[in-house]
């Protein structure tokens, strides 16, 4: 499927249609053919007719073009699967989630760096009301939604694991997704530039804004916050742990990808989209979500849940998925262009794991290592359903994104 325009370059106004060589190589790096070049249709010539092709053809290359289209999907679950299988040894799991969180997040940002128009990146970054809109509904909507659906199928106390309910509680007060919503709004032609500058202050105001919001739900009185001890005061250590990640993984790649693309322009152009480097953010990715499961199938989390409170849980993370993701795309089409509408979409409906670990631990010091790992499941499974839900919400959002330009054509403004 043709991506018709450059996602990092789409703003507000939804007339700007233009292709210059910056957006081409700045934006859809992944798919070059999406612009067009001056070999196309020059001759006017009508092309020699195919021989129709079988029904079985048509099938096995819709099924073949599907698979291309959702590669990240099908290696995703490949790596879960490998990672349900063998895993890391426990003593050298911490060094692996060290490594990868701070190395493939840092190359997500670097390839983000030497593709984002610096002059788009700072506009977006200046868009206030923006920033009130989005973090509103990344925090205070999916928070309360969270709690809300918790405490509405909490009524049997010998049903549901406690710990679980936490985690579920816990999950909707994390900040967005950071690095995972640039890859899918970049896939389905939504402003990344956007997506960068809203997911980077949203995780500057999580170590607060999350750690006000879980303390403010766990301390009301209802049964299955009971396994939890009180919670501890200090939080210098997670604000030290989640500052030192953002600047060493977000700040410093972005700032050099800056840098690199302003001194050598057309080699990094050349290696992003004729060598398809730009690929190595996608596979960074699938990096991190192979070391989250790893490390949940080593710490046997999935081991100790009865069947029946995993498919209870897995049902509500899908719907809060859906939920979250419908408001955000209803209220932001009433005033905004597609291509923010699809960032913000996104923003609002994913979740990063990566703060909620830190957070639970030192928050709640003295919870068993078991419970420990049962309200961080949550947070694992909620990763798979957004990625799974928002890779393939990519081919429909695509198709919406190009209708515009259609359109546009149609009426004579294009």
């Amino acid at each position: 499927m043709l991506n018709t325009q450059s996602p990092e370059l789409s703003q507000n106004n939804e007339s700007s249609n233009g292709y210059s060589s910056s957006r081409v190589w700045a934006g859809e790096v992944d798919n070059p053919s999406a612009f067009p070049t001056e070999h196309a249709d020059v001759s006017g010539l009508s092309a020699p007719k195919k021989p129709p092709r079988s029904g079985l053809t048509r099938v096995l290359l819709g099924i073949g073009e599907l698979a291309m289209d959702q590669w990240f999907l099908i290696v995703m679950g490949v790596l879960i699967a490998l990672a349900s299988q063998i895993q890391v040894p426990q003593a050298h799991q911490e060094l692996k989630q060290t490594v990868t969180n701070y190395l493939a997040v840092a190359v997500i940002f670097f390839i983000n760096g030497c593709t984002l128009p610096t002059k788009v990146l700072v506009e977006n970054l200046s868009r206030w009301k923006m920033h009130i809109f989005v973090q509103v509904q990344c925090y205070l909507l999916t928070s309360s939604t969270s709690y809300g659906v918790v405490s509405a199928t909490a009524t049997n106390h010998q049903f549901m694991d406690p710990a679980l309910l936490v985690g579920i509680v816990i999950m909707g007060c994390l900040p967005t997704a950071i690095a995972f919503n640039t890859i899918m709004t970049n896939k389905a032609n939504g402003n990344a530039a956007l997506t960068v500058a809203q997911s980077t202050i949203g995780n500057i105001l999580g170590p607060f804004v999350s750690t006000a919001l879980i303390k403010l739900y766990t301390s009301t009185n209802v049964w299955y916050t009971d396994i939890l001890p009180e919670t501890s005061s200090g939080f210098g250590e997670t604000y030290r742990y989640v500052f030192k990640q953002l600047g060493l993984s977000v700040f410093v790649p972005l700032a050099v990808g800056q840098i690199v693309v302003k001194l050598f322009p057309n080699q990094v152009r050349k290696v992003l989209l004729e060598w398809k480097m730009s690929k190595l953010g996608s596979c960074a990715l699938l990096v991190l979500i192979w070391s989250t499961y790893d490390g949940a199938f080593a710490s046997n989390a999935f081991a100790e849940i009865p069947s029946n409170n995993m498919v209870f849980t897995v049902f509500i993370l899908v719907a809060l998925f859906c939920l979250w993701i419908t408001i955000a795309f209803a209220v932001s089409r009433v005033w905004l262009s597609r291509e923010d509408t699809i960032a913000v979409s996104y923003l609002v409906s994913t979740k990063t794991p990566a703060m909620g670990v830190p957070l639970t631990t030192i928050m709640f010091v003295g919870l068993s290592a078991a419970e420990q790992s049962r309200t961080r499941l949550p947070m694992v499974i909620f990763q798979a359903i957004q990625i799974a839900g928002s890779s393939l919400l990519t081919i429909p959002l695509r198709k919406w994104q190009a209708q515009r330009k259609f359109e546009e054509r149609g009426d004579g403004t294009a």
